[in-house]
């Protein structure tokens, strides 16, 4: 059995650092890390032996209910010396056969843990490559239901880790791996997997069809799939540069008039990601409307999405510029989004979700923002916001969660929308081009691999020149946001002209230890026509500043653009001589009090994205 606790070294050199700012910060770290160390969860991470390659034949009986054969071939590297179990990852399927080399092996089953013993132990470095001969109807992993139109189909439904329930595996996004597919189903349907379709062959009797598809780009298990069924198979009109990868839509007949303008983001989205991260990683791109629990599953070059995708939504907000429901539009960029990021890079362990989800989420906003502009943009973020706002009213928890242990839980706002708020805080702190150069380098870099949070904290700290040290042990090993109280007052001379602008920031937020958030906080005086930005570097819970100024201000703004994450209240006093006042706000401002929408309208896994 090759069951290891979760990796804890990446968190624990956040931590390691000279010269920590604050104690305060150092107390509430300790504190999280001697919690993390009493209640860990155990992940099974690649240990003793890796999988390189997956060969999956699957033939279906006419009624797509059942698997009347499967074989999935296993090329496997051993990781350490004398190896002399290969323990799989495996459902409820009747076996019917196990093989290593070609010759039969023993093999025991263990709950779902299939170990294939190996007739001499493998060395470290050597590849051993097994078979396991198998049938039935699998409980979870592959879906067999009728799709919208009462058709029957077959549609691989995988996330967390429910791969193994038909296909033997190591069932964790550690253990990446490529694949091919050879599907045999009735000549009714079409067959869409994982990569390029490579051949299409009728069987004797022309009543069933064996379709073969290859992807040479690893990918997580929970990624690979198929999906069977009685599609419209619709090509896009618009002509692709050489360099992109071919997109095909597969829709159940009823959806097939509103698929082109339902996808309608599909093919901008491709290109502004291709453009703004790196060229697509993966052989071609299907949407499909299939079987599917959650609103949208990102599997590599075969998005998924629920029967419900296309169905009305009433008083739903639309797009101006696709003219469809503006929740399409976040649905397909944020499942394009995530095969850059989940897909091609993907989380080492559970407690790094939020380098898939929350990238994800705020890539899709960076498309609203780049096809319908910076008011839309604006308003995704306010709505992410008030999603982890109402989140965090429930449960306290670190973006990296050590802790939770049923998998589901963690598609939460912490790894969606606070996610997304912590690379748009990231943002606004290392400047745009320090930003998007540090995330291409960190993708370069993981490429087809896997990737920790420490991973992308050094790369956009070699591309800023900037520690984020604090920032990331802040933001992401601990919880909570900052709530300020910010207070702006104006002291006019008695005699000379002009005065003094007195502003103070506190951070008002409780527990931690007294530990505050590092972020630089941007503030803009107004006085008549002109406009002056600041910006204030907190050292700690508060930070006073007195600026001189040749005419009382008309305004000052807060974090006007909206780049942090918070709650927040601000007062004026206006002093003339004697100490009169007048308080200007007394609750959280507008900024921080948006319309907000319900969860499952914005969690792409658990409604996966759901539609409005």
């Amino acid at each position: 059995m090759n069951l290891q606790p979760t990796t804890t070294a990446p968190a624990r050199r956040a931590f390691r650092r000279q010269g920590f700012p604050a104690l305060p910060l150092l107390f509430v770290l300790l504190l999280a890390l001697c919690s993390v160390a009493l209640a860990e969860r155990r992940e099974r991470v690649v240990g003793n032996w890796r999988p390189l390659h997956y060969d999956v034949t699957l033939i279906f009986n006419d009624a797509l209910d059942e698997l009347t054969r499967a074989e999935t071939r296993l090329d496997a590297l051993v990781l350490r010396e004398r190896l002399a179990v290969i323990d799989l990852d495996f459902g409820a399927l009747a076996i019917d056969g196990v093989s290593v080399g070609g010759r039969p092996a023993r093999y025991e089953r263990q709950g779902e843990r299939l170990n294939v013993y190996l007739a001499r132990p493998a060395r470290r470095g050597e590849r051993v490559q097994l078979s396991v001969v198998y049938h039935g109807r699998p409980t979870d992993g592959l879906i067999l239901t009728n799709d919208k139109d009462g058709h029957a189909s077959a549609t691989g439904d995988n996330w967390p880790n429910r791969v193994h329930h038909w296909i033997p595996s190591l069932d964790h996004p550690s253990a990446k791996a490529t694949v091919n597919f050879n599907v045999t189903a009735p000549a009714r349907t079409t067959v869409v997997a994982n990569g390029r379709l490579v051949a299409r062959s009728p069987t004797r009797s022309g009543a069933h069809v064996t379709w073969t598809y290859s992807e040479a780009a690893p990918m997580p298990p929970y990624c690979m799939v198929v999906a069977v069924g009685e599609f419209a198979s619709i090509t896009p009109g618009v002509m692709l540069p050489a360099r992109h990868a071919p997109v095909s839509y597969y829709v159940p007949p009823s959806d097939q008039k509103f698929a082109i303008q339902g996808f309608g983001a599909a093919i901008p989205s491709l290109k502004y990601f291709s453009q703004t991260v790196a060229p697509f990683p993966y052989a071609k791109l299907a949407h499909i409307v299939g079987a599917t629990r959650f609103g949208g599953m990102e599997n590599s070059g075969a998005i998924i999405y629920a029967r419900t995708m296309f169905d009305p939504r009433e008083n739903a907000p639309q797009s101006a510029r696709f003219g469809v429901r503006r929740g399409l539009v976040e649905l397909v960029a944020h499942e394009t989004a995530h095969q850059w990021f989940g897909d091609a890079v993907t989380p080492a362990t559970w407690s790094d979700l939020w380098l898939s989800e929350g990238f994800a989420t705020y890539y899709a906003g960076l498309f609203v923002e780049h096809a319908e502009g910076r008011d839309a943009f604006r308003d995704y973020m306010r709505r992410n916001r008030e999603e982890y706002l109402k989140y965090e009213q429930t449960r306290r928890a670190p973006i990296h969660d050590r802790e939770t242990e049923d998998l589901n839980e963690l598609l939460n706002a912490n790894n969606y929308q606070k996610g997304a708020w912590v690379l748009h805080m990231l943002r606004a702190e290392l400047g745009d081009a320090a930003f998007f150069r540090g995330v291409r380098a960190y993708y370069r870099a993981h490429l087809h691999r896997n990737a920790t949070t420490e991973d992308l904290r050094v790369a956009l700290e070699r591309a800023s020149g900037r520690s984020l040290r604090e920032f990331f042990a802040r933001w992401v090993y601990a919880s909570g946001h900052p709530r300020y109280e910010a207070t702006w007052s104006w002291d006019e001379g008695a005699r000379a002209r002009g005065g003094v602008l007195t502003l103070t920031l506190r951070q008002t937020q409780e527990g931690d230890g007294g530990a505050h958030f590092p972020n630089s906080f941007p503030v803009e005086i107004v006085a008549g026509a002109n406009t002056r930005r600041i910006t204030l570097t907190p050292r700690g819970r508060e930070i006073v500043t007195r600026i001189n100024l040749s005419a009382p201000p008309t305004d000052v703004r807060f974090d006007p653009e909206e780049t942090i994450l918070k709650e927040l209240i601000v007062r004026t006093w206006l002093t003339r001589d004697t100490a009169t006042w007048k308080r200007r706000s007394g609750s959280p401002v507008a900024a921080s009090r948006v319309s907000s929408l319900s969860r499952a309208q914005t969690l792409p896994k658990r409604s996966r994205y759901s539609v409005e």
